[in-house]
């Protein structure tokens, strides 16, 4: 198992594309979040890494939560699907973030559509665009090579960390959340760990992951983090985007 970082930054980065990763096995892929522009972000990154991908080639996209630095590309991403790949876009995400993905998030832009000049707007729902699968954090959730494990964090929105199994290995994510020492024994075990440092509150402060043991720093690869942070000076490696990373 391998990822490409799509993108590394926060939410206010001008530096970088908002944090996204897109994971191999087997040849297969799955992408995690789903920031704007997604497809100039798969495209720039695999340029990058030296290979041939594009959206219509993941297996679904795994959501974290409904912050638009992880989630504004999903209405792009799913009219693509419809329209141009005529097929739903696969989407894995936790009940608790799937609760307001309509409603609240994508229905202001996606709910009615206009089938012809002088026609009656036609009305339309998730189900239309999307073939949901609601994950459950006492069960697994078996994705082509992959093994999905789920755990909702502590954020300003319902968000969800993830470990990612296949070929033996595990890739852990934190998603955003502030430090939380039951999220870092939930991870710990994974063969790498991504981890947000995104600063404050309610993110995670850069000084108190320095605290962790130094099997977990070992093996720990920040993302999201602030255009000021100073990667190089890190004593915890910072992932770059558009390079692969082996699990």
């Amino acid at each position: 198992m391998r990822f490409l970082p799509l993108g590394v930054g926060d939410a206010f980065s001008a530096k970088h594309y908002s944090s996204s990763l897109a994971v191999e096995a087997d040849g297969q892929w799955l992408l995690i979040d789903c920031p704007h522009p997604v497809r100039k972000m798969v495209r720039e990154a695999a340029a990058s890494a030296g290979i041939a991908l594009d959206v219509a080639q993941f297996l679904g996209v795994v959501l974290t939560h409904l912050h638009g630095d992880h989630v504004s590309g999903l209405e792009t991403l799913a009219f693509y699907y419809r329209y141009a790949i005529r097929t739903k876009l696969t989407l894995f995400t936790h009940p608790a973030v799937a609760a307001d993905l309509w409603s609240k998030h994508l229905a202001g832009s996606m709910e009615y559509s206009l089938p012809a000049i002088g026609a009656a707007p036609v009305q339309r729902m998730l189900e239309d665009f999307f073939d949901l699968r609601l994950l459950d954090e006492n069960q697994t959730a078996a994705i082509g090579p992959f093994t999905l494990s789920c755990k909702q964090t502590l954020h300003s929105v319902p968000t969800v960390a993830y470990r990612v199994q296949a070929g033996g290995r595990t890739l852990g994510l934190s998603a955003d959340t502030p430090f939380d020492p039951e999220l870092i024994a939930w991870l710990k075990d994974a063969d790498v760990i991504v981890h947000e440092a995104g600063g404050a509150y309610p993110h995670t402060e850069y000084d108190k992951l320095l605290q962790l043991a130094d099997d977990v720093k070992k093996k720990m690869r920040l993302i999201h983090c602030p255009d000021a942070f100073d990667a190089e000076a890190s004593s915890i490696k910072v992932l770059s985007q558009g390079c692969f990373y082996q699990v």
